[in-house]
């Protein structure tokens, strides 16, 4: 076949790029045209997203795209992180200015919500892990705080539903991010509506739920004439950016459950990838999620707090004088000496705070552990912290399943942090393949790439990315080492 090219606008909490994917039938190859940076804003002491400014970017890269392709891709798509999203009144005009999920807003509403639906109910409906980021509890803040411009929404979208919209004026809210609202039913993936009215929530504002490779419409003409693509046609990819990425692992396992992955960036997300929901008392006990994949497909996941830590220890050590880069981080933190501290990465504390060392600090005190005294102890109590929760993570999720797991897939970002590669493999004493990087753009574009017809299956998908790049396997080492630290850590994060 003649080469394809499918361009993807992928958001994620820090950077936004424009990017394309140019496939020829067995290979796949992406290509970036523009990146921006992304963040929170602080407004009037609230966290907000300037969407404005993204869509902004959005349009100068598809551009820049066109200035360098021409009008011959096939279609774009846009993919973001999740429970994020936007109300819209019957003008179409956004109530409001966009939350950011890091928001002090939401602290407090799960006990809230639970006095009105039982926990265990809200759990057997969505099927999702309690996080008081959840768009739920992010909607119950907003009716608590603003009940007049919630009554004015006409239509609620997702943050990449709401670029979908801004493309081609699409009203719909694609599966895999509405999976990640803790208000979609885990077993009829349509909106949990019943349990929403016992909240209040004006269901009427929810639309149509759409699978992911879904035709969206054409470039508005204003945005095709702006852009030199023409009227190119708009598909929902997997607009969660973890969805997307977990279509681009390169597995030959697909529709089994002997394999997990760990999408690592700022986040980090691990699972394995299940048929069906896992909804029960013990998936609830472990606070786990089911968020929903390609092909009905659900990700049996954790959050965990990842390389956030790191990202914001590098801040404040900026913030103090010393501008290090990842690379010299990494490499002071190789230096230092192991398990001399340790902390619970998930503890709330760790979400948003003012100053990331001194939190790291303050919980070390409060659980008797010498505090960090140098930049490289930081990011290696960071780093071991998290691999040594991606093995309890682990646990739980064979637990939960029955399947053992014989091999762990890192993909994203955090495949470049080749420490935390190696400690994810010491710790949890599995094998580690790490790549792609560009996971996310890669299963964009090739849902796009299904959903013209090119690829007919998930295991297709991912049998081109096994052709298209390279795969770097770490092996467990100091084994004693990593066992004999284990107890202590799980005795943190008891306290």
């Amino acid at each position: 076949m003649a080469d394809r090219t499918y361009l993807a606008v992928d958001l994620g909490a820090e950077s936004g790029r424009v990017m394309a994917g140019h496939f020829d039938g067995s290979r796949i190859s992406v290509q970036q045209f523009h990146r921006f940076s992304n963040g929170p804003v602080r407004l009037g002491n609230t966290l907000r997203w300037n969407l404005v400014g993204l869509w902004s970017e959005i349009q100068n890269g598809l551009r820049e795209a066109a200035s360098r392709i021409g009008s011959s891709a096939v279609s774009v798509g846009v993919d973001t992180w999740g429970v994020d999203f936007v109300l819209m009144n019957r003008h179409d005009e956004l109530l409001g200015q966009p939350w950011n999920y890091r928001d002090t807003r939401t602290e407090g509403m799960l006990q809230k919500a639970f006095q009105r639906v039982p926990k265990s109910e809200i759990f057997a409906q969505t099927g999702l892990q309690f996080m008081q980021i959840n768009s739920l509890y992010q909607l119950l803040a907003m009716c608590e705080r603003d009940p007049e411009l919630v009554a004015l929404a006409e239509r609620f979208l997702m943050i990449p539903d709401f670029f979908h919209w801004c493309l081609c004026g699409s009203r719909v809210v694609e599966f895999t991010n509405a999976s990640t609202t803790q208000m979609l039913n885990a077993t009829t993936r349509t909106w949990a509506s019943d349990m929403l009215r016992k909240f209040n929530v004006p269901v009427s504002m929810f639309p149509e739920v759409v699978n992911p490779g879904t035709q969206l419409g054409t470039l508005r003409k204003d945005v095709a004439d702006f852009t030199g693509l023409g009227r190119l046609n708009v598909v929902a990819p997997a607009t969660h950016d973890t969805g997307a990425a977990v279509a681009a692992i390169p597995t030959a396992n697909t529709g089994r459950a002997d394999w997990a992955y760990i999408s690592s960036g700022t986040w980090s997300l691990m699972g394995v990838e299940v048929q069906d929901a896992i909804l029960t008392e013990n998936a609830l006990r472990r606070n786990v999620t089911n968020e929903g994949g390609i092909d009905g497909t659900y990700r049996l996941l954790k959050n965990i707090m990842g390389l956030w830590l790191v990202q914001r220890c590098r801040l404040s050590f900026e913030q103090r004088g010393k501008n290090l880069d990842y690379a010299t981080l990494t490499q002071m933190a190789t230096d230092a000496p192991a398990f001399r501290s340790l902390v619970d990465p998930d503890r709330p504390e760790f979400l948003s705070p003012s100053d990331m060392p001194d939190a790291i600090a303050d919980e070390c005190r409060r659980t008797g552990q010498p505090v960090p005294e140098t930049e490289g102890q930081f990011i290696r109590c960071a780093l071991e912290s998290l691999a040594f929760k991606y093995r309890m993570v682990l646990s739980w999720l064979e637990e939960l399943t029955s399947v053992p797991v014989s091999v762990i897939h890192i993909v994203g970002g955090g495949t470049q942090n080749h420490l935390l590669n190696q400690f994810t493999a010491d710790a949890c004493g599995r094998p580690v393949f790490t790549g792609p990087v560009e996971a996310t753009a890669l299963g964009n574009v090739l849902i796009q790439a299904r959903a013209a017809g090119d690829l007919s299956s998930l295991a297709e998908i991912r049998e081109v990315v096994r052709r298209s790049e390279s795969i770097t396997e770490y092996t467990p080492q100091h084994q004693n080492a990593w066992n004999e630290a284990w107890g202590r850590f799980q005795k943190i994060c008891e306290r």
